[in-house]
């Protein structure tokens, strides 16, 4: 009687597992939440540019501010990397011109030097961060 119970017991979970069906593509998913829509993202506002002199008769006829020394650089670190780059200097020197409010810079010298701590090579652009006024 146990051999038999035994049998039974054994066909008919093969026999459920035989039949067994599976879900159709949206019946048998679970229901994830939806992330929702963000607000987009506000970036920050760009900074005003920066205009470069070369020349400091250009500003005779302004009136201006100084607002201290600014420099830019940029670094070859070893002879496999890609040589410094003077408008990638001068564009860091635009940069940190405007992080110090400026919306002019009177340049004093761009070039690359050979002696860097640090870099292979190096482009270094120097000048004078301005506030000028009626631009």
């Amino acid at each position: 009687m146990r051999v038999l119970s035994l049998c039974a017991l054994a066909l008919l979970l093969s026999g459920c597992s035989a039949f067994h069906d599976t879900p159709s593509s949206d019946a048998g998913r679970v229901a994830r939440p939806q992330p929702k829509p963000t607000a987009p993202q506000k970036t920050a506002p760009r900074p005003a540019p920066v205009k470069i002199y070369t020349d400091a008769a250009e500003l005779v006829s302004k009136p201006f501010r100084d607002l201290g020394e600014v420099a830019g650089e940029d670094c070859q670190t070893n002879t496999q990397d890609s040589p410094p780059n003077l408008a990638t200097a001068r564009k860091r020197l635009q940069i940190r011109a405007s992080g110090m409010k400026a919306n002019a810079v009177l340049l004093h010298k761009c070039e690359i030097i050979t002696s860097a701590p640090g870099c292979y090579r190096q482009a270094v652009c120097q000048g004078s961060a301005l506030k000028v006024s009626g631009q």
